[in-house]
């Protein structure tokens, strides 16, 4: 059976705030290392209200800081908006600090909307994209320093951190794929290429020193709680989520509603089953069936999960409970 993985974005809730987001988030990454999780990964978003991990690598760091055998990773950081020395500098870092224990992916999207892609890049040339060379610039930052090499980067040179190629396309497939570096698609949100993109990854897959076969982890969303119809109230909190942010008007996780699908119309609904089609919702069993059979039909190497409940308890529930389901398809299989 394959691992389970924990995608946070560090929900900021309706009548919450950003700090108990934090502690929320290293509570959550905790309790995920206790029950097994491989990896804890965050994600760079900016400017949106409900999401508390835009410093990715500082809540990196917190969360390395309070656990002390999961990996803890970035899922992802958007490599356009920085300077590759710059993430080679931090992610060096962490990975002196918390040795073996940090990973990076890298996504090629800004996280944002344009106006605030341009605040955070400031020289952004929308006709140039330079992420694959930026991605390589990156990777060769982290290898040991050649004699005489001018530019270095310091902490960051022969520190192993291992690199993912994030995406939500066939671009990001076809680049994993030359360069020999795993693969994490955003089938949590974005399903549409799912097959194709793997496909492709697995395909065209070249060797590399850091991964000899193809790798690929795939975005789920699992809401499960003792009922389905639990679980189906806290799944309407991101369906919210989704909504607001299609219209503009991205805000804090709300709380979740009853009857939620009868209060929106036609198109609202359209666009929900296509971005969330990955999701499992419901009591143990309804979870137990929906893991295997996504398993079976997607062949992923690992799954990263990912649950934006509003209530934290349930929350921990949530994960407790998937937890308890893959223990007991791995004594099946």
């Amino acid at each position: 059976m394959i691992p389970l993985s924990v995608l946070d974005l560090s929900p900021v809730t309706e009548g919450s705030d950003v700090s108990q987001s934090l502690r929320n988030t290293l509570d959550l990454a905790r309790h995920a290392e206790r029950l097994g999780y491989k990896r804890y990964w965050l994600a760079e978003h900016h400017n949106m209200p409900g999401i508390a991990s835009a410093a990715t690598s500082v809540v990196i760091a917190h969360v390395a800081g309070g656990t002390s055998t999961i990996r803890v990773g970035a899922g992802g950081i958007m490599l356009p908006n920085h300077a590759p020395l710059v993430i080679a500098e931090q992610f060096g870092t962490l990975n002196a600090l918390h040795p073996g224990r940090i990973d990076l992916g890298l996504g090629r999207a800004p996280g944002t909307d344009m106006g605030t892609a341009r605040a955070l890049r400031r020289n952004m040339d929308a006709g140039v994209d330079s992420f694959p060379q930026d991605v390589v610039e990156l990777i060769n930052y982290f290898r040991a320093a050649e004699p005489g090499q001018r530019l270095r980067a310091v902490p960051g040179e022969g520190q192993d951190v291992p690199v993912w190629i994030l995406g939500s396309s066939t671009y990001g497939a076809q680049l994993a794929a030359m360069l020999g570096l795993p693969y994490a698609f955003a089938s949590h949100f974005a399903p549409a290429e799912l097959e194709h993109a793997i496909d492709i990854y697995r395909s065209r897959f070249q060797p590399s020193e850091q991964l000899d076969e193809p790798y690929v982890m795939l975005g789920l969303n699992v809401f499960a709680a003792e009922t389905d119809a639990e679980a189906k109230l806290l799944f309407t909190s991101l369906q919210q989520a989704f909504v607001n942010l299609r219209i503009g008007r991205p805000g804090k996780l709300p709380l979740p509603v009853e009857n939620y699908d009868e209060q929106i119309d036609t198109s609202a609904k359209v666009m929900l089953e296509h971005a969330l089609s990955c999701a499992v919702v419901g009591s143990p069993e309804t979870v137990r069936r929906g893991l295997d059979a996504f398993i079976r039909r997607t062949g992923a190497d690992e799954l990263m999960i990912t649950a934006q409940i509003h209530d934290h308890a349930a929350r921990l529930r949530s994960f407790e409970i998937l937890a308890n389901v893959h223990r007991e398809l791995v004594a099946a299989a």
